[in-house]
Order: C-alpha cells, then structure tokens, then sequence
C-alpha cells in the first residue's frame, strides 16, 4: 500500500469533527429561531409550545456533543488542538443550555407579556448564532478567513448590544412601578439571555484563536 493510500484511511476520522461541530451549529440555529419566533408570538399556547420544543433540541444538541468528546477519546488525529476542539464543543454546547435555560425561566415563571428587553435580545441571540454557524461552517477548509474574521467580530460587537441590553432593561425595571415579584422574574430572564450572547462570544474567541493557529 502507498504512502498517500495510507494516509486516506485514516483522513476521514480527521475530519468527522468539522461534520459534528456543523451538526451542533445547525441545532443552535434551530433553537435561536424558534426562540425568536417563540417571544414574538402573541398567542400564550403557541408561545408556550415553541419554548417547550426547544428542549427537544437541546437534547440533540447534547447528543452531538456527546459524539465529539467520544471522537476525541478514541480518535488520535484531529484537526487541530484537542483542547481547542473541547473548548469549543463546550463553548457551543453553552449556548444551546443557556437558551433552554431562557425558555424555562419564561415557561416557569409563566411570562405573559413579553417586552421589548426580552425581544431585543431574541434578536441578537438569533443574529449570533447565525454569524457563528457562517464561522463553524468555513473552519472546515479554512480558505475565506475574512468571513471568519468577520463573523467573530459580528458577534463581538452583539455581545457588546447584549450588554448595554441589560444595563437598559434593568434601569426600565428598577424604574417601573412592577410587583417585587414580577421584578425577580424579568431580571433573571434578563440575566440568562445576557449570558446566552457571552456564550456566543466565547465560541467566537475560540475560532478566532483556532484560524490564528493554524490558518
């Protein structure tokens, strides 16, 4: 057998990790529309259906993830850096628990009236993670590193929206004649959707020091 049929047997096993992460950014897309789509619903039921339904696909986020960490135990070649591959399995799968975990608090605490704080970081929820799956998806041959770049500061500059999202809808909250009650509830669905555009930021951080290394 040639050197270069040699090395084909075992290439595929390389590159079953670009397959997975792609897997887990497609869900992630799921989730952040259905997300999206959930907190722009005006009807309780059908909201309180599409928030359900996330769970679901956090599960198969999960699963994928799952695959990853028994591909890097038992596969000896990859991509690049094992520890970048956890991080960023980690990082990804973050995401997909923080918008579970927004939809819970949501179902839960049975919010009814949605308002703009919770809306607005639906958006940038949604436009980060799409940014991100443009990232994940171009790491597999790393040929357009200006989308990548791109992408990574998109969802920089989101998470920075993120941030002053949540300095806003907490002065509203602290300024508004709400139930002691009511204030809880929306400052901690407000603090979980923050931390859903950190999450996206840290997947980004990650790629971007991935292309450093090895682009």
């Amino acid at each position: 057998m040639g050197f270069a049929s040699f090395v084909k047997i075992f290439m595929p096993k390389d590159r079953v990790f670009y397959g997975l992460f792609e897997q887990v950014s497609s869900n992630l897309i799921q989730m952040s529309d259905i997300f999206h789509k959930a907190v722009n619903e005006t009807n309780i039921d059908n909201r309180q259906a599409l928030l359900k339904s996330l769970e679901e696909w956090e599960h198969k986020n999960d699963e994928v993830t799952h695959k990853i960490f028994i591909e890097l135990g038992s596969n000896f070649i990859t991509p690049f850096d094992r520890e970048d591959i956890h991080y960023l399995a980690t990082s990804l799968d973050d995401i997909a628990d923080f918008i579970w975990g927004s939809a819970k608090r949501m179902m839960n605490y049975y919010i009814v009236e949605i308002d703009e704080t919770t809306q607005g970081f639906a958006e940038i929820i949604k436009k980060s993670v799409h940014a991100l799956n443009k990232a994940v998806h171009e790491l597999r041959d790393m040929k357009d590193l200006r989308t990548i770049m791109e992408a990574c500061v998109l969802i920089n500059s989101l998470e920075n929206e993120g941030d002053d999202m949540l300095d806003k809808g907490m002065m509203h909250l602290f300024s508004t004649n709400v139930t002691a009650v009511e204030l809880i509830k929306k400052k901690d669905l407000y603090q979980m959707l923050e931390v859903v555009t950190d999450k996206c930021e840290d997947a980004a951080n990650v790629i971007e020091s991935i292309i450093i290394k090895y682009a």
